[in-house]
């Protein structure tokens, strides 16, 4: 795996503004935030895409991850959030370091915007059954 930020972050080479820890994960303010409390929520296993990270790993993420939101909104005042973690160049993953951001939207507009291009679902039975296969 490439030399990320937040590998430095990890190793204590690059500071953050931590707000929660354990063994397993780290969460932080993101630096350039997209509205007040954007949080970054990392393992500290190295895996780039979440499809690499371990389920022990992958485990520690998700539970965390609701604990973090409660307390990113209880400080912001925030009522809605978006959760985002990209996986590749094309999926707009800019650190190739598995990541989640929680992302508070605010009466302000800031936060998180979607635009979401909805089609049909073909082949649904042929695709599910690839899929179950494949697990």
């Amino acid at each position: 795996m490439a030399e990320t930020v937040f590998a430095k972050i990890l190793r204590g080479e690059i500071p953050c503004h931590r707000v929660y820890e354990d063994d397993q994960v780290l969460a932080f303010l993101d630096v350039n935030p997209i509205s007040r409390g954007h949080t970054l929520v990392i393992p500290k296993e190295l895996a780039a895409t979440l499809d690499a990270l371990s389920d022990d790993a992958a485990a520690a993420v998700g539970r965390a991850l609701p604990r973090i939101a409660r307390a990113v909104l209880a400080a912001t005042g925030a009522t809605s959030f978006n959760v985002l973690q990209n996986n590749g160049v094309e999926a707009h993953q800019a650190v190739f370091h598995v990541h989640f951001h929680i992302i508070p939207k605010h009466d302000d507009g800031s936060g998180l915007g979607i635009g979401w291009k909805a089609t049909a679902l073909a082949e649904g039975a042929a695709l599910a059954k690839a899929i179950a296969s494949a697990l």
